[in-house]
Order: C-alpha cells, then structure tokens, then sequence
C-alpha cells in the first residue's frame, strides 16, 4: 500500500526516489521535489480544517 503510493507521488513528480543499492540493507529515501512545493497552501488549508473540525472527526458517532 505505502509503495504503490509512493510510487504515484514519484510518477506525478511530488517526489524523488534515490536508492543507495551499496548500503546494506538497500536504503531507498524519498524527498520533496521543488514541485511538491505547489501542494503547500493546500495541505495547510487541510491542516487547518482538521483542526477546527477535531471534535467531531475524533468521535465515535
């Protein structure tokens, strides 16, 4: 689940993957393109909407 979406973030250029195959075990790392930076607005006007509606995305009804 996690890699198929990495993978969209990378096909869309919201990320970039590097693998670092001499390391043992391999390490993949995933960062923020410059593009990604286009989201940024959007996900604070996310943010900020989850707060103010905490209180009843949190409950049980």
């Amino acid at each position: 689940m996690l890699s198929s979406e990495l993978k969209k973030l990378e096909v869309n250029h919201l990320v970039e993957r590097t693998v670092f195959a001499d390391q043992i075990p391999v390490i993949v790392e995933y960062l923020p393109t410059d593009y990604s930076q286009s989201l940024k607005d959007i996900i604070a006007a996310l943010a900020l909407w989850g707060e103010m509606h905490k209180t009843k995305i949190t409950s049980n009804n």
